[in-house]
């Protein structure tokens, strides 16, 4: 039973280097150890504030990057309608182009074959005015080879000049 029941003597004793120990703690260890805990309450509080200003930060790159991709877009999309625009004005003009010019080979087309056809009608009235006078002398020639037809035609060209 003495077990359970402590001496007096070891009381104070102990109670004694619970004091002593925890004078000894309190002026070489605590100051340390409470220095050192609010060093690392600092760090955390540091690391938590830097984290912070990081997150707003991060939002705030996010935003910027968010109406980057928006002007670049708009951007894109208005160079591709002045590209489509310019594309358009360019395939116009060059069918504006091709047309007069169209125009123009079908106009010399025309003019070249009139002169052609003109050409071709005078020398098919030289040719048939040719031929009628070579019908004309053959007949003529025929039909005069005698002397009394030839009095026959004096005689009808006289009485034709008379009446006129």
């Amino acid at each position: 039973m003495e077990l359970l029941t402590p001496g007096t003597g070891l009381i104070i004793w102990q109670l004694i280097v619970f004091v002593l120990l925890f004078f000894l703690l309190s002026k070489l260890a605590w100051k340390p150890i409470m220095s050192s805990l609010k060093d690392r309450e600092k760090s955390i509080q540091d690391a938590l504030d830097t984290a912070e200003n990081a997150r707003r930060e991060m939002a705030k790159l996010q935003a910027d990057n968010a109406n980057l991709l928006k002007e670049a877009r708009e951007e894109r999309d208005k160079m591709l309608r002045d590209a489509r625009e310019a594309a358009n004005r360019v395939v116009e003009e060059a069918q504006g182009i091709a047309k007069k010019s169209a125009d123009k080979i079908i106009e010399d087309a025309r003019a070249a074959i009139n002169i052609e056809k003109q050409a071709a009608l005078k020398d098919i009235r030289i040719q048939v005015s040719n031929f009628s006078l070579e019908i004309a002398e053959k007949l003529m020639k025929k039909n005069l080879a005698d002397d009394a037809s030839q009095k026959a035609l004096v005689e009808a060209y006289i009485k034709d000049l008379k009446i006129n």
